[in-house]
């Protein structure tokens, strides 16, 4: 998902993705040894780790960090240059894995195209851009500021934001995380076609938001209920990626567990991840370099490679 600190600060949030990997067939590191390459990264901005120096890899606008949990899985299994690619890419959508995705700087060709029968590990982070989490998050964060400043966030269940997206029944983030797991089925189906012998895993996303609203929403331009609304859209995502990843047979990272407590409300030197306004090199509401380092960590100790 495209993100930048100027697109925070003036209302909208991109959401990179909050990520996601595959296993082709189930691989919980648990009775293997970590493989040791081709290995090929795929995913958002959740994966890409924009703003986070050094800034490296082509094009540029895909704002890869040589730091991001990628980069950290491949020197902890003290991989070879030639056995590493990382093709993920800021505002990656589902879509972004079978065809070329443009940027402000040069297009990324498309990512499944990486991968090939050589491939023996694969990471995917993605879906958080085909839910819409972008706009939500501009919506929401909209409500919230007209809601304080009209004297609103007084209770615990404030949720304007919450009340635009469930009408009737009908929760609109919901079936948009519906359609979505049937893009991510064909996009892992399209993974075991390329890379037959890989061991795929699903990257869930950290905790961006906390379950409550208190202490955080008014720092985050949100109100209270709907920091708690935001909260639940996530954890379904992650439901939906842990789910899809299991009926195809593949491995789930969860990074969201070690991140408890280290959301963008969090004290700023424990949170993973970043409030609207950073205060570490890193875009707004995405993982700064601790949050990639904990995400890696995730990744190697699922693979079983980590302590």
């Amino acid at each position: 998902m495209k993100t930048s600190v100027r697109a925070v600060l003036a209302g909208a949030l991109a959401f990179g993705a909050l990520g996601a990997a595959v296993g082709i067939a189930h691989h919980d590191g648990s009775d293997q040894d970590p493989p040791k390459g081709p290995y090929v990264a795929l995913g958002d901005s959740y994966t890409a780790g924009p703003e986070i120096p050094d800034q490296n890899g082509r094009p540029a606008g895909c704002d890869r960090s040589d730091r991001n949990y990628p980069s950290l899985v491949a020197r902890g299994l003290k991989l070879k240059a030639a056995d590493f690619r990382d093709v993920s890419c800021s505002g990656a959508t589902i879509g972004d894995l079978f065809s070329a995705q443009g940027t402000d700087d040069g297009a990324n060709g498309a990512q499944l195209s990486a991968l090939s029968d050589r491939t023996r590990l694969v990471t995917l982070g993605i879906g958080g851009n085909d839910i819409g989490f972008a706009s939500t998050v501009k919506q929401c964060v909209g409500q919230g500021v007209v809601h304080y400043a009209l004297g609103g966030g007084k209770w615990a269940d404030d949720a304007p934001c919450r009340e635009r997206y469930v009408a009737g029944g009908t929760d609109e983030v919901r079936e948009k995380i519906r359609a979505a797991d049937e893009r991510l089925a064909r996009a892992l189906n399209e993974v075991r076609h390329r890379a037959p012998e890989a061991r795929v895993y699903v990257v869930g996303y950290p905790a961006i938001l906390p379950a409550g609203g208190s202490g955080c929403g008014r720092s985050m331009g949100l109100a209270p209920g709907d920091v708690a609304y935001l909260h639940e859209k996530e954890q379904q995502l992650n439901t939906m990626l842990r789910t899809r990843a299991e009926a195809a047979g593949a491995g789930y990272v969860d990074t969201y567990a070690p991140s408890v407590g280290r959301d963008a409300c969090s004290a700023r030197d424990t949170r993973w991840v970043e409030p609207l306004v950073p205060l570490a090199p890193a875009a707004s509401v995405h993982p700064n370099e601790r949050g990639e380092r904990g995400m890696a960590e995730a990744v190697l100790k699922t693979i079983g490679a980590g302590n």
